[in-house]
C-alpha cells in the first residue's frame, strides 16, 4: 500500500530476533491489492522476514483475506494470488498451517522426552477455507493446544473447549481506536459474529475457548493509525495452574 509502514515491520522483525522466541506465528495478510504484483510484493515480504528465518526461529503462518485479494466478504477470490503467496512462504521455510495441526516441542526436547503442544492453524474465512471442526478433530483428546487464524469470526465456530487459547488478527484495531466506539462498530458492523476488535475478548465464542486479537502491523483502505498502534504480541506459555502476567486468571 502507498505510504506503507515498512519501517514498523523492520523494527518488529528486529525485536523478534532479539527476543529469541520458541516460535513465531504470523496470522495472514502478507500482500495488498496484489493481483498483478504478488511476486514482487512477496520478494519484499521475504526480505523483511529473512532475519527471523536466518535466526532459525520456527515460523508458522496462515493466509489472510488480502492474500486472496479479498477486500470484502463478497469480493471475487483470486486463488492464484494465494497460491503464489503460499508457495513463496513455503519455499522460504515458513510452515504454512491453513487447516493443519502440528505438534511442537519445547526447545531442547523432542518426542521422546516431552509432551507436545499442538499448534492448530485455521484457514481464511472469507475464502471459505476455515475448517474449524475437522481441523481440531486431528488434535488428540485432552492434549494441550494453541490455535491461530486470521479472522476472529472463525473463532466463534470452534467447538466448545477445543481452543483454550487462540490468536487472531484481521481487525487492525480498526486503525482508529476510539474508546467504546471502535469496539461497538466492529462488533455490530464489521464482524458477522460480534468478535470484538483487539486484545483478550470476553464473552465470545463457545464455552471454554478464549481468543486474543492482535492489531497487526499494516494498513487497509487508508495508510493511517490513530490510537491503534502496530502490535507485536509476546505470549509466555505455562502449564495449567501456573499464572502468567497480563493474562486473565481463567485463561
Amino acid at each position: 500500500m502507498w505510504w506503507a509502514n515498512r519501517d514498523a515491520a523492520w523494527r518488529l522483525v528486529k525485536r523478534v530476533v532479539a527476543l529469541k522466541p520458541a516460535f513465531v506465528l504470523i496470522p495472514g495478510d502478507f500482500v495488498y491489492d496484489a493481483d498483478e504484483s504478488v511476486d514482487s510484493q512477496m520478494q519484499e515480504v521475504l526480505g523483511i522476514l529473512q532475519p527471523i528465518l536466518d535466526a532459525h526461529i520456527p515460523t508458522y503462518a496462515v493466509l489472510g483475506n488480502h492474500d486472496y485479494s479479498l477486500m470484502n466478504e463478497g469480493s471475487k477470490k483470486e486463488s492464484y494470488v494465494a497460491a503464489h503467496v503460499r508457495h513463496a512462504l513455503d519455499s522460504a521455510g515458513v510452515h504454512m498451517m491453513d487447516n493443519r495441526v502440528e505438534p511442537l516441542y519445547a526447545p531442547g526436547t523432542d518426542s521422546t522426552t516431552s509432551r507436545p503442544l499442538y499448534l492448530v492453524g485455521i484457514g481464511e474465512r472469507w475464502a471459505k477455507n476455515d475448517h474449524d471442526t475437522s481441523t481440531f478433530a486431528a488434535v488428540p483428546a485432552g492434549a494441550p493446544r494453541l490455535a491461530f487464524m486470521h479472522d476472529p469470526d472463525s473463532f466463534a465456530d470452534i467447538p466448545a473447549g477445543a481452543a483454550p487459547v487462540a490468536i487472531a488478527a484481521h481487525t487492525h484495531g480498526m486503525q482508529l481506536g476510539i474508546p467504546w466506539v471502535t469496539d461497538y462498530l466492529w462488533r455490530h458492523k464489521y464482524s458477522d459474529k460480534g468478535s470484538g476488535v483487539e486484545g483478550w475478548v470476553q464473552h465470545y465464542g463457545q464455552a471454554g475457548n478464549h481468543v486474543y486479537i492482535n492489531r497487526g502491523v499494516g494498513f487497509s483502505i487508508i495508510p493511517a493509525r490513530v490510537n491503534a498502534v502496530p502490535e507485536l504480541t509476546v505470549f509466555t506459555l505455562k502449564a495449567a495452574g501456573d499464572t502468567v502476567a497480563g493474562v486473565p486468571p481463567d485463561q
